[in-house]
């Protein structure tokens, strides 16, 4: 994507439409920081679009705070970080990076993506992240940190299922690191978050298909179905 492409992309999005806590997101700040960043080259231009976009475009770096409209800016600052200069290409990476670490405000913690409604934003945005893992490792450390920041914000989509005893078995494909011992699970089927699970890795993921089994642990077959994903609910529990 050109630098044109980056304004086209940006130009797309209605960032007014964008949820964000009132009085902190600036829909403005977003468009326009992240068209300056595209083309910046010196570290003057850099800063310049880094402070819109820190201050109430993506983010409030001050506070910590991230907004669902990082989730959105995510594939445009990938772009950046594959096409624009150097100054500028170090900044997205910290952009993405801060949007995974920062915690959202309350009631601005989801945001609904293509495929699934109700995703943590920290969560969407590795996804995102994820998807550009060929450009990632080819930016050097920094590249290979933000993939592994990445990891731990894991998904995991059901392909099959079955009951044992009082548990569900799910059959599917992960996408980040799935923890092994007990961790807590949120499942997203269609438009809604059906239940909350204590999950455990009933066999390790398969490094080259990325395959493996959950057991779900005291769930009935009438909260999940085939097709549902799976998120971390420490991530769904983020508030700022």
């Amino acid at each position: 994507m050109s630098d044109t492409g980056v304004w086209s992309a940006v130009h797309a999005v209605d960032w007014a439409a964008v949820p964000g806590p009132a009085g902190w997101y600036e829909p403005e700040e977003a468009a326009s920081g992240l068209r300056k960043l595209a083309v910046a080259t010196t570290l003057v231009q850099v800063t310049a679009a880094v402070g819109r976009l820190e201050n109430g475009g993506l983010c409030h770096g001050h506070s910590a705070a991230v907004f669902p409209a990082a989730a959105v800016a995510a594939p445009v600052l990938l772009e950046i970080v594959g096409h624009a200069g150097p100054r500028a290409k170090a900044a997205a990476l910290e952009l993405l990076e801060s949007g995974l670490r920062y915690d959202p405000h309350a009631g601005y913690a989801r945001i609904d993506t293509a495929e699934v409604a109700r995703v943590p934003v920290c969560c969407a945005i590795a996804e995102h992240i994820r998807e550009r893992r060929d450009l990632l490792t080819g930016c050097g450390q920094a590249g290979r940190r933000l993939l592994a920041e990445a990891g731990a914000h894991w998904r995991f989509q059901v392909g099959e299922l079955f009951s044992e005893a009082n548990d569900v078995m799910a059959f599917g494909t992960a996408g980040g690191i799935v923890p092994r011992d007990h961790f807590p699970a949120e499942v997203h089927v269609a438009d809604r978050i059906t239940a909350s699970a204590d999950a455990i890795a009933e066999y390790p993921l398969d490094v080259d298909t990325r395959e493996g089994v959950l057991r779900l642990i005291g769930m009935g077959l009438d909260r999940i179905r085939t097709g549902a994903v799976l998120y971390s609910a420490e991530c769904g529990a983020r508030v700022h």
